[in-house]
């Protein structure tokens, strides 16, 4: 049995605070989602929001109209008579949430009209948007208030819309004031009641229960959940799409038709074009999630997977790590070291996990990737070193452009070279471009920049950048100055790259 996924993210997702996708960012997101993804349908805009919104959802429209799903394309409407509708047509798209209102306080106190009045609006509008070639979905704003404060209103409301021959209906978490048991209740009695009715849940994350509550609603009989890339939305935000589809397919009877293994290109397209980071310990997509630092744990994997559930990482595309850190043991520095192909003698293991150790009382981060250079400076030399760079001299200044003078020795031969930028770290990366052909190598591009600084620092104090390269690599560095932090992590990225 399959539970239908509606993503939201280009429509309820730009509602998170300094969030505004471009038109072309928008058209990108919704075909991953439909063609990668699979998601049943997109909600991708609000009627009358703009002359640039109607252009963007012209062009969407265009797109699946290409390629055979115009059905899957939702707008968000409003109860208007001709307005919403008449904004609609000439973008091609033909199906409608209309938004209602679901409680009775919105009727009475928004609107100012009684729900009498507002249900004849409610079918004036429904039959403009029929009369155009519409289909209409009805979305029931602020409905977990209304069913719990004032259910004769949201009864009368729906016994209407049956009549009226909604095709489908959705219950919002518009205030994110449920918890588990009321949404497993409260769902369950208006299925129950309705049962020629089909029922959305949308849910929003004001208590961290969005998941949960989705996941009730699921039990309840509910046909299709609303989700966002990220968990994106206004305050708190959204259901999250990972999180949803991972807790359904795991812990009800019910599958979705989502490929768990883009999920992760998905986040991150979204995190990019958003601004927004999701938390490192976020669920199913955080960076920590499938990292184990407890030696112990580590202990436990290595003798018989003793600490792994269904939540595989190889079913979102994503791999088990184990942190280095004060409190690794020896079974996760060995398994770091056997999955680089580097071997070590016992007293050698000993003095490498003792310098980790250290490097973690200090609050600083050891990575899978740092170990073939703290082998090196233990064992003396450069051994895990093709790549060096000799001198940096970067200058900026007010009035001319940064400028970076750079040498660096690549197996055994030295080059150099000059270029300006538009900032220091840019100058560095211009020069070691044009030194690239030289040396026969490619230079990655970097897609993400992290600078962090320990709470309330020095300006003096170690700052850690973390460079996230198109490759899929990340490489870290710490230095009292964060363009050199910037160098390093980049002179990182080169020797993994090109090992002898």
């Amino acid at each position: 049995m399959k539970i239908d996924i509606v993503d939201t993210t280009v429509r309820d997702g730009e509602q998170t605070s300094g969030v505004a996708f471009k038109a072309e960012e928008k058209l990108v997101i919704v075909r991953r989602l439909l063609e990668d993804v699979g998601v049943t349908r997109c909600e991708v805009s609000s009627a009358k929001v703009s002359p640039e919104e109607q252009k963007t959802l012209t062009d969407i429209m265009a797109w699946a109209q290409d390629n055979a799903c115009p059905d899957r394309i939702e707008v968000l409407s409003f109860t208007d008579f001709n307005k919403s509708i008449d904004w609609l047509k000439p973008t091609g798209c033909r199906r409608i949430n209309l938004l209602t209102k679901g409680s009775e306080r919105h009727c009475t106190m928004q609107l100012k009209k009684s729900l009498t009045d507002h249900l004849n609006d409610v079918e004036k509008t429904l039959k403009y948007a029929q009369d155009n070639g519409f289909k209409a979905n009805v979305y029931l704003e602020d409905w977990s208030n209304g069913i719990k404060f004032s259910p004769d209103y949201v009864w009368k409301m729906l016994d209407k819309y049956a009549e009226l021959g909604f095709t489908r209906i959705i219950l919002p978490d518009t205030l994110g004031i449920l918890n588990p048991f009321d949404t497993f209740e409260l769902v369950s009695q208006t299925v129950a009641r309705y049962p020629g009715l089909e029922f959305e849940f949308h849910a929003h994350n004001d208590y961290g229960m969005a998941v949960a509550n989705s996941l009730a609603a699921v039990k309840a009989g509910i046909k299709a959940l609303h989700v966002t890339v990220n968990g994106l939305g206004e305050r708190t935000g959204n259901a999250d799409l990972a999180q949803v589809v991972a807790a359904t397919n795991d812990h009800t009877d019910f599958t979705t038709t989502i490929d768990e293994s883009k999920l992760k290109d998905i986040s991150i397209l979204v995190e990019t074009f958003s601004g927004k980071r999701i938390a490192p310990n976020m669920p199913i997509l955080g960076k920590d999630v499938f990292t184990q630092t407890a030696g112990i744990h580590a202990d436990g994997d290595k003798k018989g997977n003793l600490y792994v559930s269904k939540l595989l990482p190889d079913r979102f595309a994503r791999t088990r790590d184990y942190a280095l850190g004060k409190l690794s043991g020896k079974a996760s520095l060995e398994m770091n070291l056997s999955k680089l192909g580097i071997e070590l003698n016992d007293e050698q293991k000993s003095k490498m996990l003792e310098k980790i150790v250290e490097l973690g009382d200090l609050k600083k981060k050891v990575t899978a990737e740092d170990l073939p250079f703290l082998v090196s400076d233990m064992l003396g030399g450069h051994r895990f070193k093709t790549f060096r760079i000799l001198g940096c001299v970067i200058s900026t200044t007010m009035e001319m452009k940064p400028s970076a003078t750079v040498k660096v020795e690549y197996k055994g031969r030295v080059y150099e070279d000059v270029a300006n930028g538009s900032g220091g770290y840019d100058a560095f990366m211009n020069a070691l471009r044009k030194m690239a052909g030289k040396m026969n190598i490619t230079i990655p591009r970097l897609i993400d920049f992290e600078i962090s600084i320990p709470p309330g620092g020095n300006s003096n104090s170690l700052v850690e950048a973390s460079i996230k390269w198109d490759n899929g690599m990340v490489t870290h560095a710490v230095s009292a100055d964060q363009v050199k932090a910037a160098v390093k992590a980049t002179e990182r990225v080169l020797n993994l790259i090109y090992k002898e």
